[in-house]
Order: C-alpha cells, then structure tokens, then sequence
C-alpha cells in the first residue's frame, strides 16, 4: 500500500470508534429497555403475561446484550491501538479511565446472566446496579469523546 492510502487511513481510523460508541450507547439503550420488558413479562399475570411473552424480550435482551458486550470490547481495544498508532503513546485522561471501567463493567454484568437464568435475584438486581452504572458512564462518555473528535478535527484543520 502506498504510504498516502495509509495516512488516509490513519486519520480516518480515528472516527469509527467514536461512530460505534455511539451506535453502542443507542443499542445499550434499546437493550435496558429490553431487560425492562423482561421484568415485565416475569412479574405479569393472565393474558398480560401471555402477550409479553410473545414479545420475545427474553431472548432479544440476551441478545443484543451480547452483541453489545462483543462490540465494546473489540471498540475499547481499537480506541487503544487507533490512539497509539497515531499518536506514538497513550493518553492517560478520565476518558481512558472510564472507558476501561466501562469494559470491566460489561463483562462483569454478561458474567452474571447463569445466574440470572437460575432465578438468583441478587444477579439480577447487580446486573441492573452495574448496568445503571454503565449507561452513566456510556452518556458522559460521548460527552468527552465529543471533545476529542473536536480537537482531532482541529489538528485536522490546522
């Protein structure tokens, strides 16, 4: 490859994990609502119970919860080696932080679904605390990484 298809590339690598992050922070949403309908469905009764289960919210919770846990890994370690790439070394700010909080976060809560399956409630009502946590995280997460999309453009620029 010629040297100017690999710094186009170079550059442009900087904006997917900002792009994915935020399709992410959509997903995880849509997946809170999920689990909510789950909740939902399990404390139901008569024909209200019925017609939720058909909704599926069980599956399509684990689902996406697991689609969303694969992709924040594979963001997280390319957020890692895109910054290093480009940038010769690693910022350790809050972002960083967080976002290896976050990580450590959704792997913690995927690991509890065995026992969640089991009927164990206080998998439950940690899977909820430890995603709770996560989505405030998620949400100031694509404050500060607005920020940096922000000053990358203007190295861009400049």
């Amino acid at each position: 490859m010629s040297p100017e298809i690999l710094e186009k590339i170079k550059v442009w690598s900087q904006f997917a994990h900002p792009i994915l992050m935020w399709v992410l922070l959509i997903a995880t949403l849509y997946a809170g609502y999920l689990g909510f309908q789950v909740r939902r469905t399990r404390e139901a009764e008569g024909d209200l119970k019925k017609e939720l289960i058909k909704g599926r919210f069980n599956v399509r919770h684990y689902q996406l919860g697991s689609i969303v846990l694969a992709f924040m890994v594979i963001g997280s370690l390319a957020a890692v080696a895109i910054t290093y790439i480009n940038n010769g070394k690693l910022f350790v700010a809050p972002h960083l932080i967080a976002g290896l909080t976050m990580t450590g976060l959704i792997a913690t809560s995927a690991s509890l679904s065995p026992y969640m399956q089991k009927g164990h409630d206080w998998a439950r009502y940690s899977h909820i605390a430890i995603n709770t946590v996560l989505v405030g995280l998620f949400a100031w997460q694509a404050v500060t990484g607005m920020q940096i999309v922000q000053n990358v453009i203007n190295r861009m620029a400049g």
